[in-house]
């Protein structure tokens, strides 16, 4: 686990771990989901492994309390109209994706209310002079560099000491996130936006989310979520072009949410080119500090930036925005043919990587140059 810049550590003192109690106490009743997270927990030698698999089991103990079967939340009066007209696409949004490749499973067949502003909050950090994420060690999924909090205090309180040791660090809200088929995810409350834009987005979410369930790579984030995005993105286009036309307001709506997203995607990308520069010139690191506040203080006006901006801001956009150009290469040289394209990112599985992939079009060309096969 890559642990820069190192904290202070004192030589012969064992580390206190302590859980903290849950700020949402979960009801009685899903025991088996405790003894799962106790279990994982057990397997984990660090305290801050044991904090995080806690705080999850109890996350999903809560969303599995609190699940109703879809059809029972299309059908539930109390819920907004609009909110019930959305639902209802999930299971053809579901069907679409199998279509064209995604794995079928059980998820997205339930649905929680949920009673804050998102999912889970994510927390990453970054050296704040170097784009080189921390990253965290877990069995199963490997080396990542984010966590995902399902409580904004548990976040915060998480990310309070890697800023006291100088860390850059970013906490930011999601809307959704996959247990990679290992347990049934329901859609959320907060998975549905509040435009005209929000059948696309619920599409591009479901279809991004299955893409995990489908292909996930161990220790290899910003490929997983670089292809979920590229999968994601594309698909909604065509669901929408499919089941309501190219023409439809929702169409419309979405691309020109796409169209932001885009455009504020080349400003975060020039920004992360430019300090890469400045990091790698031989000013010193008082000029470095200085060029990139200002840096930071221009992106921040031009994106109309909600929450402060830093390196861990743009090495999570990094993670999560790479490679499109090579991915869509890859599909133009499968015929446009989602399967085929899937299929030839499978061989991806069985390749040993010494490390986490910095630069997606490496590991992507050589499925080009073999020509889809």
């Amino acid at each position: 686990m890559s642990e820069r810049p190192p904290a202070t550590a004192h030589r012969g003192a064992a580390p206190s771990c302590r859980t903290p109690p849950p700020r949402r106490a979960a009801r009685a009743g899903n025991a088996a989901f405790v003894i799962l997270g106790l279990a994982l927990s057990s397997l984990l030698s660090g305290c801050t492994q044991i904090r995080y698999v806690a705080q999850a089991s109890l996350g999903q103990i809560s969303m599995a309390w609190n699940a109703r079967s879809l059809k029972d939340a299309i059908g539930d009066a109390r819920l907004p109209w609009r909110t019930r007209a959305l639902l209802r696409e999930v299971p053809h949004i579901k069907r679409f994706g199998e279509r064209h490749g995604l794995t079928p499973t059980d998820n997205y067949r339930t649905y929680v209310e949920l009673d804050r502003p998102a999912a889970v909050w994510v927390v990453s950090a970054c050296e704040p002079l170097r784009f080189r994420s921390k990253t965290w060690s877990f069995p199963i999924v490997g080396t990542v560099p984010y966590l995902g909090w399902f409580d904004l205090e548990d976040a915060r309180d998480f990310a309070a000491p890697l800023r006291a040791a100088g860390w850059d660090v970013d906490v930011r809200p999601a809307g959704a996130y996959s247990t990679l088929g290992w347990l049934e995810d329901p859609v959320l409350s907060t998975m549905i936006a509040h435009g005209d834009e929000a059948l696309g987005e619920l599409a591009n979410v479901v279809l991004h989310e299955s893409l995990h369930a489908t292909l996930y790579l161990k220790g290899q984030t910003r490929l997983n979520e670089s292809l979920a995005n590229f999968v994601g993105d594309e698909l909604a286009k065509a669901y929408l072009d499919e089941r309501l036309g190219p023409t439809s307001p929702e169409k419309t709506s979405y691309m020109r949410e796409q169209a932001r997203s885009e455009a504020r995607a080349r400003a975060l990308h020039d920004a992360y080119l430019r300090l890469s520069r400045l990091y790698a010139s031989p000013v010193s690191d008082a000029e470095k500090r200085a060029e990139k506040q200002a840096e930071l203080a221009r992106l921040a006006a031009e994106i109309g930036a909600r929450r402060p901006l830093n390196n861990a801001s743009l090495v999570q956009f990094r993670v999560y925005n790479s490679g499109a150009p090579e991915l869509r290469a890859l599909l133009a040289t499968c015929g446009g043919s989602w399967p085929r394209f899937l299929g030839a990112l499978r061989k991806l599985e069985r390749h040993r990587f010494d490390a986490p992939q910095e630069h997606i079009g490496k590991v992507v060309e050589p499925l080009i140059q073999s020509g889809c096969r």
